[in-house]
């Protein structure tokens, strides 16, 4: 275990979660207000501006995620090396924001490759060393309502940026450049929170130095990184939830809209679905987090009403609510104290790299076949992962001494 001490006293809280995780959370607001006045318009922009085909929007979504995943691994390892978190965030939330202008100024989807890349770039910088923070600031029976409250604050900056972007389209019609500089702002206040507010938790000397070795994890890290990974070879990039929902009937006008109704109802979830996960059990949300995204990938799938695709956005963000910080709230009782921002980047890695794959079969799956076969495919895999989380952990081992 690592011979670290609380940045801030035990009994020193705000909305019931040490200051450190409120902090990282407002970070998280802020500049995912910025990424999501982005990211629904993006494959808009591609598709009927650049005139770009689904497999190329796979390979550049599958690029991008691949990016920050293989970054992932080694900034985490690199953080437990040095022992610090903060410099590393600062680091990753500044790239992130400066990508901006190559989106702006883009005049062909080569441009919006580099920017994809140089965001992705950011994000894999700071994600393992954001989430080692929030691990270490918080006592292990409070980490599922601690991520839970993260994963709603980032995700009501999810809220804001489609809200921010619509109202700006709305009064400046076809202004996408537009709103692709304003995200700049609320980036830069993200990294000013980080310097003004984010503490530097403290460590005592390591026993070792981590290598990038998974010799030092029990088999239950492993087992559930293997699981989170098969289940990502199905989950492609978003970018096709928002085209299926224009080629259903979906004005583009109101993207970012339906994008914000998701981001809310993932908003409202994540911080109960981190009590409740506290509660009774993180194996137990997290297998009922498998379960909707079949549903909700079957259902896309199937959908051929425009009535259709608002519900099962909503659905989107139920399952979105329950896994994201459920995992990374099981994942730090699984991993040593003095490797847990080495484990939060292998299991990032092992994820993300799946987004490579499962992003280009899923563009090509379209393309070849039609919109169901690349939803046919995530429900697939969606259900094979369930079953291996039962098969391996054994639904005795679901409750909540086990968590």
């Amino acid at each position: 275990m690592s011979n670290r001490q609380y940045p801030y006293p035990e009994d020193k809280k705000i909305l019931s979660v040490p200051p450190n995780v409120f902090y990282t959370g407002l970070v998280s607001f802020f500049m995912d207000l910025s990424s999501e006045m982005i990211y629904p318009l993006v494959p808009l922009f591609l598709s009927s501006v650049l005139g770009v085909n689904r497999t190329v929007i796979g390979l550049i979504e599958g690029i991008a995620e691949s990016t920050a995943s293989l970054l992932k691994v080694f900034s985490g390892w690199f953080s437990d090396r040095i022992r610090k978190r903060k410099i590393l965030m600062i680091i990753g939330y500044g790239i992130s924001t400066i990508s901006r202008p190559i989106l702006a100024l883009s005049g062909a989807w080569g441009h919006v490759l580099a920017f994809r890349f140089v965001d992705r770039f950011g994000k894999g910088i700071r994600g393992a060393p954001r989430d080692a923070v929030i691990a270490e600031s918080t006592p292990a029976r409070d980490l599922g309502r601690a991520f839970g409250l993260h994963r709603g604050m980032d995700t009501l900056g999810a809220v804001a940026g489609p809200l921010t972007a619509f109202i700006v389209l709305y009064f400046f019609v076809g202004g996408l450049r537009m709103v692709f500089w304003l995200s700049l702002i609320p980036g830069i206040i993200a990294v000013l929170v980080i310097i003004l507010f984010v503490k530097e938790t403290t460590h005592g000397k390591a026993s070792k130095l981590p290598g990038l070795s998974l010799k030092d994890f029990d088999w239950r890290y492993k087992a559930f990184v293997f699981v989170a990974a098969l289940f990502a070879l199905g989950n492609s990039s978003d970018v096709f939830l928002i085209l299926r929902a224009t080629d259903i009937g979906i004005k583009e006008a109101h993207i970012p809209l339906i994008y914000l109704c998701f981001n809310l109802v993932y908003s409202l979830v994540s911080y109960p679905a981190g009590i409740l996960s506290d509660r009774i059990g993180r194996k137990r949300v997290i297998l009922a987090g498998f379960l909707v995204f079949g549903f909700v990938y079957l259902g896309f799938a199937l959908a051929s009403e425009a009535w259709h695709i608002w519900g099962l956005f909503l659905c989107y963000g139920i399952f979105m609510g329950l896994t994201e910080g459920i995992h990374k709230a099981y994942l730090s009782t699984v991993i040593p104290g003095h490797l847990k921002a080495t484990g939060f980047g292998i299991y990032n890695t092992c994820t993300g790299l799946a987004m490579l794959p499962a992003s280009i079969i899923g563009g090509r799956l379209w393309d070849m076949y039609g919109a169901p076969a690349t939803f046919y495919y995530g429900t697939i895999t969606a259900c094979l992962s369930a079953a291996l989380f039962l098969a391996i952990f054994g639904i005795e081992r679901l409750g909540r001494k086990t968590v």
